[in-house]
């Protein structure tokens, strides 16, 4: 589960993304910085919300979460996931911008959609980490709200994806 979502530093063009202005883009991005290299914690957050995610990995269903955040193999797919979002994040809010974006996430959906991965599990990993980011970043109404506006972009690429009509 690279990730899903993807986050937020869409900036739309398409009258269906509802594009973040550029202090909501800086809001995000300086967010994002402030635990971008907590890949572990994060992971392990979402799994510790959402055992069901947890058992969609092989490799991790059924261990224990504390044995497991110590391992290499959690550690790379948690970078796999951050990265994911570090991307996204640091795509430049123009045309080719979000056109990258949108490829990526239709990529994830993809992936995800193959697996079986179900959009109440992606909503449940978007609830995981916008609850991680508000207890370990500055967070403020304005940093909810945009990441609440990232998150509704990213969500309705990788929902039309989903259901197989990308954007």
């Amino acid at each position: 589960m690279k990730l899903f979502i993807l986050v937020l530093c869409i900036i739309g063009v398409s009258c269906d993304l509802v594009p973040l202005v550029d202090d909501q883009t800086a809001l995000v991005r300086a967010s994002w910085n402030q635990v971008k290299h907590n890949e572990v914690d994060i992971l392990a957050a979402i799994f510790k919300d959402n055992p069901d995610i947890q058992s969609r990995f092989p490799k991790f269903a059924g261990k224990d979460l504390k044995t497991l955040k110590a391992t290499a193999a959690f550690a790379t797919h948690a970078g796999r996931i951050v990265g994911f979002f570090s991307e996204i994040t640091e795509l430049n809010p123009t045309d080719s911008g979000v056109s990258a974006a949108k490829t990526l996430i239709n990529q994830l959906a993809a992936n995800h959609k193959g697996r079986g991965i179900s959009k109440a599990q992606f909503n449940a990993f978007r609830a995981s980490l916008t609850a991680y980011l508000s207890e370990h970043v500055t967070w403020d109404d304005n940093v909810a709200t945009a990441w609440e506006k990232g998150f509704d972009n990213v969500y309705l690429v990788l929902f039309s994806a989903l259901d197989g009509n990308p954007l």
